[in-house]
């Protein structure tokens, strides 16, 4: 009898104490207002839609910036602009562009970021392309060829479908002859460029040299539509990015000796030496104020299109957990900030910056929360290589609702990151840094660095799901009354040299990045 008194005593006391947890009352009121009030529609369409892309050293890189400043300031969050560094000022105009001959018809492309701009007028020119070469003298031979002409630099696709649609539609048969068709051309692209004598990055540089008037690439993601958009810098002549339809059409029309005759307008200006950022909000601790939680973003993208899920879902997540926090949790243990980083398209800068020159603020870090890859639920999270991350990860799990903490596969200790986003500056420093990673949505096809990285790529319900996410763990992690601790897991054999992998070391940021 006494046991099983003593059974429902502890039986009800585990009922009373998940009840008590469930019942928490500032998350509970957390998950009210951001179920019931949402501000991340708003919010995203001001970011994506009225400010746009976020390409560092560019007018609306800052206007971001002020355009945080300004939101957090609304919400009673004391928030500023730091500066980190320096970049090559650079803002898009006009980019147009049309064939003339053998017919007229508008292109679908823009031109490549920090690139130099054409008169109002633009360049007319022949499009032609590279020749299959025996070795680097016969390149030579052809190269002045290109003289008053517009180059196409990039693969003619033999296939412009996904392969999850001829996986759906084709037969075996055709399926495998396309992908080894594919793999072959692919293969005799690469080789040419070494016969040749270049990289794809040396290219451009020595058709500018022999007088070519314009370059032409196609940077297909293998998605319906969808080209990815980066940089490719060049002195004087324009450099565009065409959608695979439009490019494959030039290809073939070159190849076929219709020579296409092509319009290109690509306006922009170079605003010279430009000073980077990243925006700070904080929530002041009000026990332990040198002690912080971080929640962290990156706020620049790519200018193809306009960032949205790379990375301003990861930016909303953020800000709509920070007011959450503010309105319900004002008064913190620890000192809640947020980071909005400049630069990680470019190798973690802001980040760096912020580690690098901050270091008591990296020293009292308790955890730090990154949220990046995309616009889907977070169903991965990673103790990052810490050893006892498992015991207070999930002390902070067991308070977030089971609709969102069920959805989340976790693995312990795991391991540090050596890149990919902002969490690893911290996590090279010693900070317990920790990316919520997302599920999929097609992300590295369609939207990853592309031009279809837009407004309506976003689900709102599943970043809904992590701005609660986000908030809950920051709370529980502020209101732990243990230190995280920073002991780190023994690192993973190497099989080449028999010895344990090392922790990534910091590496200081580019401070002074495409002034050259």
């Amino acid at each position: 009898m006494r046991k099983l008194l003593l059974v429902g005593f502890l039986s009800m006391f585990c009922l009373s104490a998940m009840i008590a947890q469930e019942k928490d009352p500032i998350v509970e009121s957390m998950i009210k207002e951001a179920n019931d009030n949402s501000q991340l529609e708003a919010l995203g369409h001001e970011l994506m839609d009225i400010i746009g892309p976020r390409l560092v050293g560019t007018p609306q890189m800052k206007q971001a910036h002020d355009w945080a400043v300004a939101k957090y300031k609304s919400w009673d969050i004391e928030a500023n602009n730091e500066a980190w560094g320096v970049w090559r000022g650079w803002e898009r105009g006009i980019t147009h562009i049309d064939m003339i001959t053998p017919r007229v018809q508008s292109l679908r492309g823009t031109q490549l970021a920090w690139n130099p701009s054409t008169s109002k007028e633009g360049v007319k020119a022949e499009a032609v392309i590279l020749p299959m070469v025996k070795d680097s003298i016969e390149f030579a031979n052809w190269l002045p060829n290109v003289k008053g002409k517009i180059v196409l630099v990039s693969m003619h696709q033999p296939t412009g479908r996904p392969d999850y649609n001829w996986e759906e539609y084709a037969t075996d048969k055709s399926f495998e002859k396309m992908k080894t068709n594919r793999d072959a051309q692919s293969t005799e692209w690469r080789d040419n460029f070494k016969r040749m004598g270049y990289s794809s990055r040396t290219l451009n540089q020595a058709l500018e040299a022999a007088g070519a008037v314009g370059i032409v690439s196609s940077n297909w993601s293998r998605g319906f539509g969808v080209n990815k958009i980066f940089s490719a810098r060049t002195k004087e002549i324009p450099t565009v990015d065409l959608e695979l339809e439009d490019y494959g059409m030039l290809y073939r029309l070159a190849q076929s000796g219709q020579k296409p005759t092509m319009h290109i307008v690509a306006m922009s200006k170079e605003l010279g030496e430009t000073p980077t950022f990243n925006t700070i909000g904080m929530i002041k601790g009000s026990e332990f104020p040198d002690e912080y939680v971080i929640l962290s973003a990156h706020f620049d993208s790519w200018d193809g299109g306009t960032g949205a899920t790379d990375n301003g879902t990861g930016t909303l997540v953020m800000m709509e957990a920070m007011r959450l926090l503010k309105m319900y949790y004002p008064n913190p243990k620890r000192t809640i900030l947020v980071g909005h980083w400049g630069s990680e398209e470019q190798g973690l800068n802001g980040s760096r910056a912020f580690v690098e020159d901050n270091p008591k603020i990296v020293a009292g870090t308790q955890a730090l929360f990154n949220q990046d890859n995309g616009t889907g639920r977070v169903v991965r999270l990673s103790g990052g290589g810490f050893l006892h991350a498992y015991d207070y990860l999930n002390r902070w799990l067991a308070a977030v609702p089971s609709e969102i903490r069920n959805e989340i596969e976790t693995s312990f200790p795991g391991t540090p990151a050596r890149g990919g986003s902002d969490y690893a500056s911290f996590q090279a420093a010693g900070a317990p840094g920790f990316s919520l990673s997302s599920l999929n949505w097609s992300y590295w096809n369609y939207t990853w660095h592309t031009n279809r990285d837009t407004y309506d790529k976003i689900i709102f319900d599943d970043i809904r799901n992590n701005a609660i996410l986000t908030a809950i763990l920051a709370y529980m992690a502020s209101e732990d009354p243990e230190k995280t601790s920073r002991d780190k897991a023994v690192m993973p054999i190497n099989s080449r040299t028999g010895k344990a992998r090392e922790w990534p070391s910091p590496r200081s940021p580019n401070r002074k990045g495409g002034l050259d």
